[in-house]
């Protein structure tokens, strides 16, 4: 950053000569270090799978949250700070119960995210406060469709068919653009997910450090077994060898 730039770089609400909020800016970056997350949309539903990042043996994994239920029909993924996606998750299931309580039906996916994200705009706009580090993927059904949402922390919205947050954004988003179809099967959506968590990931796939959410028409949102998540791990791999033959096949013939 210039010397110039600095003065524009202390507070929150000062935007630079060319129209920037730093710390908002800064805020992207913590998301972009968070842990890969991918949502997909299927034929009847949508899906959310994150990779929890487990390094070390010595961690309790089933402590480690990624996916949260916000209400029966709505879920979220995160990525950033754990602590600020933290508040959020809260924040979203009291807006969510506030709705139901208040008009005795579910709030729509787009006003919770709508309400969220003002909430997040909030702390890019009055000083003493910061930016949220933290995006959330939003996925649920309502009697108005089927939605994959990012709130990130200016505030500002994005609705998807196929969607990234994380680490490694860019790669994961080049292989969903072109592979992603519509009318997947949910089967299809989670292979093509476990594909691209496994494009920018380190390790082998594991059931122990993935994490899916799913919700379908006529079912509420839910988290999915390690015994489910290990049926589709082996899927892919036993897919992934097979086309690495028929591959070899094809070169030798």
């Amino acid at each position: 950053m210039q010397p110039a730039q600095m003065a524009y770089d202390r507070a929150i609400t000062v935007f630079s000569p060319d129209g920037r909020l730093f710390q908002v800016e800064y805020a992207r970056s913590a998301v972009k270090r968070g842990s890969t997350t991918v949502g997909l949309k299927f034929k009847d539903g949508v899906l959310l799978i994150a990779d929890k990042r487990i390094k070390s043996k010595l961690i309790e994994e089933e402590l480690m949250e990624k996916i949260y239920v916000i209400d029966e029909h709505i879920g979220c993924a995160t990525s950033g700070l754990v602590a600020d996606a933290r508040i959020l998750v809260d924040y979203a299931r009291i807006i969510s119960q506030i709705e139901k309580v208040t008009y005795g039906e579910k709030i729509t996916v787009e006003q919770l995210v709508k309400k969220i994200s003002d909430y997040k705009q909030q702390y890019t706009q009055y000083g003493g406060v910061r930016p949220f580090g933290a995006s959330l993927l939003i996925g649920g059904i309502d009697d108005k469709g089927i939605y994959l949402m990012e709130t990130e922390p200016s505030g500002a919205i994005m609705a998807y068919k196929a969607g990234c947050i994380g680490s490694g954004r860019e790669t994961v988003m080049e292989i969903l653009e072109k592979e992603y179809k519509d009318k997947m099967s949910m089967e299809e959506a989670i292979l093509l997910g476990l594909k691209a968590i496994e494009a920018v990931s380190d390790d082998t796939l594991d059931k122990m450090t993935l994490e899916i959410g799913v919700v379908k028409k006529g079912e509420n949102f839910r988290k999915m077994t390690k015994k489910e998540i290990k049926k589709y791990v082996d899927k892919y791999i036993k897919n992934k060898k097979a086309n690495k033959e028929g591959e070899k096949g094809d070169g030798s013939s």
